[in-house]
């Protein structure tokens, strides 16, 4: 095992296991770079007589705000869907257009603050406000920001609170 970060490998009692088509290295260091906190740990290759070519990256361990990941190259037998996202927390429109910016280019975005990455990779970029307007105890206030949600594709804290403090 390569280290990249000179540290031990410890991984948490749950980390995601993203499967790639010849891009985890690529993948890993895309997300290491729209993230600010954020590093690779790791990479191991294939060696010979393996799945994949020997020397080839096999597994790169990179971690994003605190969370570990890692991407395998495991081939072209399975593809990300939406059934599995990942969402991220934004305290302020300036981090959500950031997130929805980077993660957005070469993919494809989609209603309600979700997009697909250039790696088909889903991801849910959301304002803190958002969770905190649509539990509120008024439902005429959750229904109206459920309204003007269901309009958006990339979220917007303004609309959103506009939309609250009208109903």
């Amino acid at each position: 095992r390569h280290r990249v970060d000179g540290g031990a490998s410890v991984m948490g009692k749950i980390t995601p296991f993203l499967w790639f088509d010849g891009q985890a290295e690529e993948a890993a260091n895309f997300y290491v770079s729209v993230f600010e906190n954020a590093k690779i740990r790791n990479m191991s290759r294939y060696g010979e007589d393996s799945p994949g070519a020997a020397g080839t990256v096999m597994t790169v361990s990179f971690e994003l705000e605190g969370q570990e990941f890692v991407a395998l190259n495991g081939g072209p037998e399975y593809t990300f869907t939406p059934a599995v996202s990942f969402f991220i927390d934004c305290k302020t429109q300036a981090e959500v257009d950031h997130f929805w910016d980077r993660l957005s280019e070469g993919g494809r975005t989609n209603r309600c603050g979700w997009l697909q990455d250039k790696y088909g990779l889903s991801w849910q970029v959301v304002p803190s406000l958002l969770p905190e307007l649509l539990q509120d105890d008024d439902d005429a206030k959750s229904d109206a920001v459920m309204q003007a949600m269901l309009k958006m594709t990339k979220l917007d804290v303004k609309t959103l609170q506009e939309a609250y403090d009208r109903a």
